[in-house]
């Protein structure tokens, strides 16, 4: 079977995701913004429930390159992450020419200690995303979150393929972004990929109080339902998990 990862950022999130069969969390907050490092409170909680957790570490939206300062509070979320007893981190960065930044990847890594890696889509804005792959195996990442350097999964489909025969089981390519039940069959037929990432929300009632004073204007909630449609859209291409 594929493995299928939700990304989420509430508790009733994790809650919707395990309800509906999910292999695995990536656990966020401000989903809106790509993505950020979640509260420690969040990470205590998503620790405590039975699915494979990983923490995004991502001190604040924007470009992946950051500064030494900036490094030194994503190693401390890193050791939050550890210290709360989670399955692993969700990390990334660049250097200003486009190549990922070796140096500061490394000494999360170190950080990590036991914990697994998924390399974030900071890979996709690469100049050479198969020699970073090399980097990546050798940094000691478990898997790869990429969209095949193209803004959905489906339209980087090739590239995917590409770097899922590279890898040759040395790490994950985790196809994300862009992936729904209508596309994630044709995707894993296309790459081979034997794990997806996927969002799966959808807009709920917002307080119209709330949105007056600008709060929560266009909330979005887990929906269950799709993610349930999304793992029923992986069991029909009859692949293994490597």
């Amino acid at each position: 079977m594929i493995r299928v990862e939700i990304c989420i950022e509430t508790p009733q999130g994790i809650q919707a995701a395990e309800a509906a069969g999910a292999d695995r969390l990536e656990l966020c907050a401000s989903l809106d913004a790509g993505g950020l490092t979640p509260s420690a409170g969040l990470m205590a909680y998503a620790a405590q429930r039975p699915l494979p957790t990983l923490a995004m570490i991502r001190p604040r939206a924007g470009s992946f390159i950051f500064d030494a300062e900036e490094a030194a509070v994503m190693q401390n979320d890193i050791r939050a992450a550890r210290a709360a007893g989670l399955t692993g981190v969700v990390m990334g960065a660049l250097r200003p020419d486009r190549h990922l930044d070796h140096e500061l990847l490394l000494r999360q890594c170190d950080a990590c200690g036991p914990l697994e890696r998924t390399l974030h889509r900071a890979f996709d804005l690469t100049q050479d995303p198969f020699a970073e792959l090399e980097f990546a195996i050798s940094a000691g990442f478990t898997r790869i979150l990429t969209s095949g350097q193209k803004p959905t999964a489906p339209e980087g489909a090739d590239c995917l393929a590409r770097l899922q025969k590279q890898a040759a089981g040395r790490l994950v390519i985790l196809a994300g972004s862009g992936v729904k039940a209508g596309n994630v069959a044709a995707l894993i037929r296309q790459t081979g990929v034997t794990e997806v990432h996927a969002s799966c929300r959808k807009p709920s009632v917002a307080d119209p109080e709330d949105a007056a004073l600008g709060f929560g204007s266009q909330p979005v909630v887990t929906d269950a339902d799709a993610i349930r449609a999304l793992i029923a859209a992986t069991r029909q291409t009859g692949s293994q998990p490597a």
